[in-house]
């Protein structure tokens, strides 16, 4: 992965530090308006990443102990982490075998069995979850919905934008993410007082309205600084251009694969998938062998790799959970023959044509 930092970014940065105002000042709230202005709700909560978002996101809902919270199984393990962190228990879902998020039908049996505080889809890989499904869903249970929306801003269904079909929606800022702050992450929502207990709790509790200091509950120091969201302004008047870039390498991938036996990745109809990664399926027979062509392609100058995790099966939350291989059947499958190929805005047709070239030459 390699970011698109350019001169108009290094500008923004350096005029944020000389300004000698680093921390919680006047760009982070320019960072949070212009956000929020562009995902089309009215509030938007910088913190210091997306794991910070989830995290205080469950902890404005009242989420903690003995409440339980629906999640996919198939992610990056903050997702599954910050539930066990408030004191609550993670309750996995399985995911569709196409788009690789959340599916529906098995949520829908979840909450028929299991009473949960909040429902957590991810947009993996930055491809929309089937959201009218599962807000239908959750709605008929009377769960609120918190989307890890952390590879998908941009992203959207029906023309709606990833990270507002919740009650709040959370984004990352990583360096792996089509636009960064290095590390740095956004809540946004539409209502006002979920919004103001996110803004105390990202600062030690200090309350954002008074007219002098006052603390009022237990915060934690999630803040995001002044250059950070000077180059997150920077990166999001940019952030159209990276999509298409993404979109188009996408596109070259799907045709160099095309009638391989190498699975590519499927948007839902009327989505808008921004590709964060390019996350395809080897043959099942290659699924043993996932590491050999890993190595492979690495002695070639080709980094991928495995996509993300099947969480039940890391060893904490097999641990804790007694969770083993076939709980899951679908995240299993994936899980094993998951491989993400190179994606960045500089990549060029020639290095791609490298990749399944290579690729193709060790799954064969």
């Amino acid at each position: 992965m390699v970011p698109s930092i350019e001169e108009d970014d290094l500008q923004a940065v350096r005029e944020a530090l000389l300004s000698g105002f680093l921390v919680q000042g006047p760009r982070v709230e320019a960072f949070e308006r212009t956000t929020a202005q562009y995902v089309g709700l009215e509030h938007a909560v910088a913190v210091s990443s997306c794991t910070a978002a989830l995290h205080l996101a469950l902890l404005a809902l009242g989420v903690g102990r003995g409440d339980r919270v629906a999640v996919t199984t198939y992610s990056w393990p903050a997702t599954a982490n910050v539930i066990a962190l408030v004191g609550a228990e993670p309750v996995f879902v399985d995911i569709e075998p196409s788009t690789f998020n959340m599916s529906p039908a098995a949520l829908e049996e979840t909450l028929h069995g299991t009473a949960v505080k909040a429902v957590m889809p991810v947009h993996t890989f930055g491809g929309p979850a089937d959201m009218p499904q599962i807000v239908e869903i959750a709605g008929r249970f009377g769960v609120p919905i918190i989307e890890d929306a952390a590879c998908a801003l941009g992203a959207e269904l029906n023309g709606r934008k990833a990270g507002t079909w919740g009650v709040m929606g959370c984004f990352s800022f990583h360096p792996r993410k089509a636009i960064t702050t290095g590390e740095g992450g956004m809540i946004v929502t539409v209502d006002p007082e979920l919004a103001r207990k996110l803004r105390i709790l990202r600062n030690h509790g200090l309350d954002p309205t008074a007219d002098l200091p006052d603390f009022v509950d237990a915060g934690y120091n999630f803040r995001l600084t002044e250059f950070q969201a000077a180059l997150g302004t920077s990166q999001l008047n940019k952030l159209e251009r990276f999509i298409a870039k993404r979109r188009a390498r996408a596109a070259q991938y799907d045709r160099l694969l095309e009638g391989t036996g190498v699975t590519t990745p499927v948007a839902l109809r009327g989505s808008c998938h921004v590709y964060q990664s390019y996350v395809a399926l080897l043959p099942a027979e290659c699924a043993p062998r996932r590491g050999e062509i890993i190595a492979g392609l690495k002695s070639e100058c080709i980094e991928t790799s495995i996509g993300t995790y099947h969480m039940p099966l890391t060893t904490y939350y097999r641990k804790r959970g007694g969770y083993r291989p076939g709980n899951f059947r679908v995240t299993d499958d994936v899980f094993a023959r998951a491989l993400a190929l190179p994606l960045y805005e500089s990549l060029t047709e020639a290095e791609q044509e490298k990749v399944v070239r290579t690729l193709l030459r060790l799954v064969d």
